[in-house]
Order: structure tokens, then C-alpha cells, then sequence
């Protein structure tokens, strides 16, 4: 099934009951938060390619792993020991300006359609006045697009972002969440801005796992922070000619 909305088509392989599921929306960020993040749950989770997302106005390219040909955008699934449907968007490149809208349009409505009940963008921001040196630790925090969503946070003792701005596919699709009363939760992970934060994504997968009861060993990500952190960057050292580099505005934290 083929589904359309503007310039952006969803594209499914399977169908499959995702009724109840959380969907990620991994896109990149700040420290590229959400690509390693959505990266690391696809292999922690043992999640399998369900899916992707395709554009004219994509990079015209294939990332290839383990000699597999994928999409720039893909879409993971997996039933967890729990029950837990899980599924997740993820993205190694940061999609123009002009497609935020059409893709997060996209997102909301495959995810409303599916049946899934809860939809998760990590993100990673930068804290002004205090740099990823001065502390070992990370901190995370979030927000809930409807009282529901901010009433989850509260119970399980999540801090909540309370004023600034988040831009992107997470901000806009918090205002959908809003505006529609589906719950959408952005999580907001301290990053270094200069480069692939595997830190950072961890501390958000840590919340992740919080809200989805699903219990998720980081270890290994903190371990091979600087191994991808590398493969990131050769990623994007590749693609550099062929991907635009327009910048939108990312989330930011005063204080």
C-alpha cells in the first residue's frame, strides 16, 4: 500500500496490527540525537524493516548497510516481551525546510490510521551557558502534546520542558498532537552541537524505555559512542555533495 500526502508517499511492505503501537519519529537533530537513537532501539529492539518513506525531493541516494540497499527515510517493527508494539521512522539526513511539514503530516497520519496510540521524537539541544563538558551526566526532559501525555511524564517522574522552542518534525508534530488531541511526546536529550552525541541519545532512550515499559540496555551505546559517532560522521563527510545544507531553526533550552 502506497499512501500520499503532497510530494511525500508512505510506502508499505507489509501490512501488519499496529493498533496500540508507540511510533518513533527519528529524524536528525541536535548531535544527531534521533538518528543514533532510532538507530540503536532498530538493532537493540531486533526490529525489522516494515516500510519507508519516499520523496522526489529526497537525497538521490542509498544508504547502504551490510550490503543492503535502504532508503533515506525506512520504517522499523518489532512486538516486544511485554506486548509493547513498537515501531520506529528513521533518517540519517535532515529533510529540507520546505518538506517538515508534509512529512510530519505524513507521520501523523499513517500513525492516526494504524491505529497506534502514542508517537515519540527524541531530540537533542543545546543548553545556553553550560556545554556537553562540564558534566559527566546528561539530562533529558520532556513534553506532552495533550494533558494526557503531560500526565504520563508527571507519574513516572520525567522533568518536563517548560518553556523554549523546538523546531523541526518534533515541533511541528507536537502542534498536530495538540490540535488533533493525539498524544505525541518530544524528548529533549542535552547534546553537544558539534558533533554525533551518543551520550546524549542514550539519555534519551533511557526515557524511551521509561514511558514504553521497555527495559533497554544503553551500555553498549555508551561503549561505542565514539565508533558511531565516527560512522556518522563519514556518513554525512559522503553525502555532503549531494545533500542540501539548509539549516532550520533546533530546539533550545534558556536557563
Amino acid at each position: 500500500m502506497v499512501m500520499r500526502l503532497d510530494d511525500v508517499q508512505i510506502c508499505d511492505f507489509e501490512e501488519l496490527d499496529l493498533k496500540g503501537a508507540t511510533v518513533i519519529a527519528g529524524f536528525p537533530s541536535i548531535g544527531l540525537v534521533s538518528t543514533i537513537a532510532a538507530n540503536y532501539l532498530i538493532d537493540a529492539l531486533n526490529l525489522n524493516q516494515i516500510g519507508c518513506v519516499t520523496s522526489s525531493q529526497f537525497p538521490a541516494l542509498s544508504v547502504v548497510h551490510t550490503g543492503e540497499p535502504l532508503s533515506p527515510v525506512r520504517i522499523y517493527s518489532g512486538t516486544q516481551n511485554n506486548g509493547e508494539k513498537i515501531v520506529v521512522f528513521v533518517s540519517e539526513f535532515k529533510p529540507k525546510p520546505n518538506l517538515i511539514n508534509a512529512i510530519s503530516e505524513a507521520i501523523m497520519d499513517w500513525t492516526t490510521k494504524k491505529g497506534c496510540s502514542l508517537l515519540i521524537s527524541p531530540e537533542g539541544m543545546v543548553v545556553e551557558g553550560k556545554s556537553a563538558e562540564e558534566s559527566e551526566s546528561v539530562e533529558a526532559y520532556a513534553i506532552g502534546s495533550t494533558e494526557s501525555a503531560r500526565a504520563t511524564l508527571a507519574e513516572k517522574k520525567i522533568a518536563q520542558f517548560k518553556n523554549g522552542i523546538i523546531a523541526g518534525v518534533s515541533g511541528v508534530l507536537l502542534n498536530i498532537g495538540k490540535q488533533s488531541n493525539f498524544n505525541v511526546i518530544s524528548i529533549l536529550a542535552e547534546a553537544h552541537p558539534n558533533y554525533p552525541d551518543a551520550k546524549a541519545a542514550a539519555a534519551a532512550i533511557n526515557v524511551m524505555g521509561l514511558l514504553m515499559g521497555v527495559e533497554i540496555n544503553v551500555t553498549p551505546l555508551y561503549e561505542e559512542s565514539e565508533r558511531i559517532e565516527k560512522q556518522l560522521q563519514k556518513i554525512h563527510k559522503q553525502a555532503k555533495p549531494m545533500v542540501s545544507t539548509g539549516q532550520a531553526p533546533q530546539p533550545s533550552m534558556y536557563g
